[in-house]
């Protein structure tokens, strides 16, 4: 082995001296590259230092402030045929401004005095339920005379049986009387008839005794017929009482049946008014349906059953509008960051389309951004697992675009603490959560007013 591995050159022999040696030795590598480095690595700690608005960003899309500035549908109440368009596909219509004329389709309203020809039912109708009204006071009134008469003619029957009942009490005084006199008269004449026998008194003066008992006797069955006719009276009266009670509650019951028969045909008729004026009610708002009009000012953006002569049922899709609408934007965010999200919030919004340079964390030179406010936070997780935002334009910066159109895309970016980016890095890292805070008393305040 010749061991000269540990032999240096250059401690022995000066290189420098040689011209190849002065271009390698002398050469200054890597010097301006490692002063980039060391500034770089300053600027870099300087640029970690920089404040960092910490901001959550999303995805959305445009939409309006209010529901009914939404996209809509023009359906018809009733199924027709349609007979006229008097707008096309981008027309500007105001509310109540005429799309279509349709014809009916049901055989039932094929009628065009069908209108006319209901209300001449309801008068009619009408005019019938006053005559009924008419003869329930007629029976009405009936029932009252024959209660009336029936009272008359029971104080009548009731004064002939008071009378009867006297005529009885005086029949039995006389019947009294005459049996004393009977027994007077046949005393009399017994004693008479004594005396005779025995020779006191002659034959003539017993014939008339006898004479005088046989003509009180007759009027003893005089006066006792006159009583038993007398109490017959009496019966025949209590009879004719009872008679005249039942020969009224006939008849009135009679007036009363008529009348109830009356009442209940009245109510029948007022039923059968209440069902054609409904219909008529019915007809003429279906009359006013055979022309489809706008129920909001806005643009037709799409016929969907063009052409003349088409039928189509009841609640199908004939048009679609658009009604003048206030832009707004619809994203959603995490659960996680949802506590951060209050409204009133400042938000930046990129739109799709529309030229923009941003730098999420230093909003104040992003360019064409556009500034919103958080006006409503859904309370319920949506279906894709967040919750949605709803933004409406800030009126403090600059107005949208007035190109945008519902329905496009749009990025943003809610803004929140200032932080230094190495803070910001770190968190990201750690895939932390920004930082929880609180609006500001005054942001709270506005957010009252809001509400």
């Amino acid at each position: 082995m010749l061991n000269i591995s540990h032999n240096a050159v250059n401690k022995k022999v000066d290189l420098s001296g040689y011209k190849s040696g002065k271009d390698i030795f002398n050469k200054n590598y890597y010097k301006l590259f490692n002063k980039f480095l060391l500034v770089a690595a300053i600027i870099i700690v300087l640029i970690l230092f920089l404040p960092w608005t910490q901001n959550i960003s999303g995805q959305g899309i445009v939409t309006t402030l209010k529901p009914n500035q939404r996209p809509q549908t023009i359906q018809s109440q009733i199924p027709g045929r349609i007979e006229e368009w008097f707008v096309k596909e981008g027309d500007s219509v105001k509310v109540g401004d005429t799309i279509l004329r349709i014809s009916e389709i049901k055989s039932e309203y094929f009628d065009d005095k069908l209108v006319e020809r209901t209300n001449n039912q309801i008068q009619s109708k009408t005019l019938s339920v006053g005559a009924y009204q008419a003869k329930v006071e007629a029976l009405n009134r009936q029932v009252s005379a024959l209660r009336n008469e029936q009272k008359l003619k029971l104080e009548q029957t009731k004064n002939k049986l008071m009378q009867a009942r006297l005529k009885v009490q005086s029949d039995s005084i006389d019947f009294e009387a005459a049996k004393t006199n009977i027994k007077i008269a046949e005393t009399q004449f017994n004693r008479i008839q004594t005396l005779q026998n025995e020779g006191l008194k002659a034959v003539k003066d017993v014939e008339e005794k006898r004479l005088k008992l046989q003509e009180t006797q007759a009027k003893l069955l005089s006066q006792e017929n006159k009583y038993l006719a007398s109490k017959n009276e009496v019966i025949n009266a209590q009879i004719e009482l009872s008679r005249i009670n039942q020969e009224y509650a006939d008849k009135i019951s009679k007036a009363q049946s008529d009348m109830f028969t009356a009442q209940s045909s009245q109510y029948d008729t007022e039923a059968q008014v209440t069902k054609l004026e409904n219909d008529y009610t019915n007809y003429k708002v279906r009359n006013s349906l055979l022309y489809v009009t706008a129920p909001q000012s806005g643009y037709i953006n799409k016929v969907l059953r063009g052409g003349v002569g088409i039928t189509f049922k009841e609640g199908e899709e004939l048009v679609n509008i658009m009604p003048e609408y206030d832009l707004a934007v619809e994203t959603y965010i995490r659960p996680i960051d949802l506590p951060l999200m209050h409204i009133n919030e400042k938000v930046r919004v990129q739109f799709d389309g529309w030229p923009a340079i941003v730098f999420s964390g230093w909003p104040n030179v992003s360019y064409g951004t556009y500034g919103a406010k958080i006006v409503a936070i859904e309370n319920f997780i949506s279906p894709n697992g967040k919750y949605r935002i709803l933004l409406a334009p800030d009126e403090t910066e600059q107005e949208w675009p007035k190109a945008i159109r519902v329905g496009s895309g749009a990025y943003t970016i809610a803004l929140l603490e200032d932080v230094p980016i190495w803070f910001e890095l770190w968190r990201q890292i750690n895939s932390f959560p920004p930082n929880y805070y609180q609006p500001q008393k005054s942001d709270l305040t506005s957010l009252k007013d809001t509400r």
